[in-house]
């Protein structure tokens, strides 16, 4: 029974070490998912090089980086638009801010939409899409939290895939008399990655970022050709590529459950297989 309880610990201390060092070595870059996957750029708060205008369609969008803070001067009734890019894992939350002078303050109702690479108007899981202000109002905040972006979806489902998305912000229900009122706005766009709870099975050949298929058929096509045209249409991208999500935490939880199973199993081995043939009985008996 001595020896039992011995190779019961001995099984046991093995696996826990391993289980150890496993948790030791790759719950780190686990951690350091969970926590915003963009920093603020040297153009951030002190705008620096952050954009201070926005375009007026999808086309003419302007380009943000997630953590980067941009800035607009526009007027009541203008439709501004700005364009970031969001990888798989990632729940992107936007907030805008509309700061209206002291000199020509009106009621409006603001709103800010966000729209993925197929121009789908993606909802938001919470936040504040929609405010009214009033004439006495200085500024109005609003916020848009998407759902995770994952990195494969069914054609028939709206989900939110990897790639370009879009954030327009305009006022509604307006009256001629609030019209051209001159206003300032203010975004920014952060990110929090979710881990191995969002990720699934599959992954889109490409990005859906405007001109990336274009670029790719004029690429096959004229290989030998120095002189073919090349649609590109953005140039941003995260930090670390496309499809950087490929670490998840459910390598981590795999991990450990296989060791757990390993241990289970030495130790019913070591409880059922008893203490072995007495020493009175001879072999063979």
């Amino acid at each position: 029974m001595r020896r039992t309880t011995r190779g019961m610990r001995t099984a046991a201390g093995a696996v826990t070490a391993g289980v150890f060092l496993l948790l030791g070595g790759t719950v780190s870059p686990a951690v350091a998912d969970s926590s915003p996957s963009a920093s603020p750029s040297d153009g951030g708060s002190d705008g620096g090089d952050a954009p201070t205008e926005a375009g007026t369609s999808f086309r003419t969008a302007t380009e943000i980086e997630q953590g980067q803070k941009a800035t607009a001067s526009a007027s009541t009734g203008d439709y501004l638009y700005w364009s970031f890019p969001a990888d798989a894992g990632g729940r992107p939350t936007v907030k805008a801010t509309v700061k209206l002078p002291d000199s020509a303050r009106s009621s409006a109702t603001w709103q800010i939409d966000v729209y993925d690479g197929l121009r789908r108007r993606q909802a938001c899981q919470y936040g504040a899409q929609t405010r009214s202000t009033g004439a006495d109002a200085g500024s109005v905040d609003l916020s848009c939290t998407l759902r995770t972006v994952r990195a494969w979806s069914e054609q028939w489902a709206n989900d939110p895939l990897p790639g370009t998305y879009y954030v327009r912000l305009t006022a509604t229900d307006l009256g001629t008399a609030d019209l051209g009122v001159p206003v300032n706005a203010e975004i920014q766009v952060d990110s929090k990655h979710i881990g191995g709870s969002a990720a699934v099975d599959g992954s889109l050949a490409e990005p859906l970022v405007p001109g990336i298929a274009m670029t790719t058929e004029e690429s096959d096509e004229a290989e030998g050709s120095d002189d073919s045209p090349t649609a590109v249409l953005s140039s941003l991208e995260p930090d670390d590529g496309w499809a950087s999500g490929w670490w998840s935490d459910r390598w981590v939880w795999t991990a450990v459950g296989g060791m757990l199973a390993a241990l289970a199993g030495v130790g019913g081995y070591a409880l059922t297989r008893g203490s072995g043939r007495p020493s009175q009985v001879p072999p063979g008996a």
